[in-house]
């Protein structure tokens, strides 16, 4: 009898920009997605101007950037305190309740036997 493909437990979460907190209005900005037993962590964005300028006309898309380019910088292991913690302790940072221009909404979990694969799938539905 073969072995079945071993499923991952991973959690995901949608990266948000947030230009007005006070209004509560969003646009998925990017995806972050980890697994514990694997010690694995991936983060993808998408920056649509035309949509941002659209909703958010004056958006500052240079200051988004570098925004979530420190975000990156954490998901990736940077050599920061907080880049320098596991995999799931920086992915518990990134998606910690915040009131700023960059959030994530509350984690969600799921099982897969690909993880780059469910990442791909997640982003190009939930974020492209």
């Amino acid at each position: 009898m073969p072995l079945k493909p071993e499923r991952n437990l991973y959690e995901y979460a949608l990266v948000r920009y947030v230009p007005s907190v006070e209004r509560g209005e969003f646009v998925n900005v990017g995806l972050v997605m980890m697994c514990k037993r694997r010690r694995w962590l991936r983060c993808r964005f998408n920056i649509d101007e035309g949509r941002l300028d659209a909703l958010f006309p004056g958006c500052d898309v240079g200051l988004l950037e570098r925004q979530l380019a420190s975000f990156d910088d954490v998901a990736r292991g940077s050599r920061s305190p907080i880049g320098c913690l596991e995999a799931h302790e920086r992915f518990r940072w990134l998606t910690a309740v915040r009131s700023a221009c960059i959030a994530t909404s509350r984690p969600h979990p799921g099982l897969a036997e690909d993880l780059d694969a469910k990442f791909d799938a997640l982003f190009a539905e939930l974020v492209q």
